[in-house]
């Protein structure tokens, strides 16, 4: 018998009120997540890891309920452990600033259910309607912003609409050929600086990005500040927030992210190597607090051109 994981917390999905071609619950699951295959929610619903959101358990045969919650324990097999921790920066009643290291993604997804940031969070609080309130790659380390009350979460996702909260990076990279000449002729001042603006859209596969030509629809302001041999020290400011913006933007300027797999190539997926993380850092994290009123201004530790920042 293979083993799996379980995750501890479900996961839900809201059955949207347009589908009129799908007659139970089940038919929509396997449609929809069509790359689980249908033998997986099959044996889910016969263990019953499938119901509604007062508990009761959906079955084969359950009639479909339009805009209803449907829950679900996803499973994987068993999941590698991320061996880096996890530090609560700053706590009260309505958010949790935390560090986030490599490696160990926010929320579950892919290969991992429970060793994930929010399972440890609830864990280690006892809270358990912990939630993020923006993303943060799992290859990124560094400060995010979670909410711990349900009521109040809207009020700090809208900080993120309104453009009100600030986040600063930390990244490590080759210098193009034509900076490493200027650098080798000694006229490299530093620091040197770009203001990055295009167009990003889904490329393949769909969880990589790509520029294409159009009206700009991201930006980011992008800095080298220090020098050690070839590598760069680089400060990122993403005004806008697409996926791995500061990972594309990088790479557009001919600098892409030391121990990136992603870009510019797409490496084949293999086991973590825990020695080389990507070297991006959500180093900063400032914004006014809604309710409280207080000025946050959170801070890790960032990159350094010791000989162990540049592998």
């Amino acid at each position: 018998m293979t083993q799996s994981a379980r995750a501890a917390q479900p996961s839900f999905v809201v059955l949207p009120l347009d589908v009129v071609d799908k007659p139970t619950v089940f038919s929509y699951l396997i449609s929809h997540y069509d790359h689980i295959g249908e033998a997986v929610w099959r044996q889910r619903i016969l263990d019953g890891k499938v119901h509604w959101q007062d508990g009761s358990l959906i079955d084969l045969e359950t009639p479909y309920r339009p805009t209803a919650r449907a829950y679900y324990y996803r499973e994987v097999p068993i999941e590698a452990k991320i061996p880096f921790s996890e530090k609560i920066l700053y706590q009260d009643d309505n958010i949790i600033l935390a560090y986030k290291p490599h490696f160990l993604p926010v929320t579950p997804s892919g290969d991992f259910v429970n060793e994930c940031l929010i399972h440890r969070l609830r864990l280690s609080t006892g809270i358990d309607t912990i939630a993020p309130a923006h993303r943060l790659d799992r290859e990124t380390a560094g400060v995010i912003l979670l909410t711990t009350r349900p009521e109040t979460r809207h009020v700090y996702h809208q900080l993120f609409i309104d453009d009100a909260i600030r986040k600063h990076y930390q990244a490590i990279a080759k210098l193009t050929p034509e900076l490493i000449a200027q650098l080798q002729r000694g006229d490299l001042t530093l620091p040197l600086h770009w203001t990055v603006k295009n167009r990003m859209q889904r490329s393949e596969p769909s969880f990589t990005m790509k520029v294409v030509d159009g009206e700009a629809n991201t930006h980011s302001e992008i800095s080298l500040v220090e020098l050690n041999g070839e590598m760069g020290l680089f400060h990122l400011s993403p005004i806008t927030g697409k996926t791995h913006q500061l990972r594309v933007h990088m790479q557009s300027l001919g600098m892409p992210l030391l121990n990136d797999r992603f870009y510019p190539l797409l490496l084949p997926k293999g086991p973590d190597n825990f020695a080389e993380p990507l070297k991006l850092l959500a180093k900063r994290l400032r914004f006014t607090d809604p309710l409280s009123g207080i000025e946050h201004d959170m801070q890790c530790d960032g990159f350094s051109f010791k000989q162990s920042q540049v592998k």
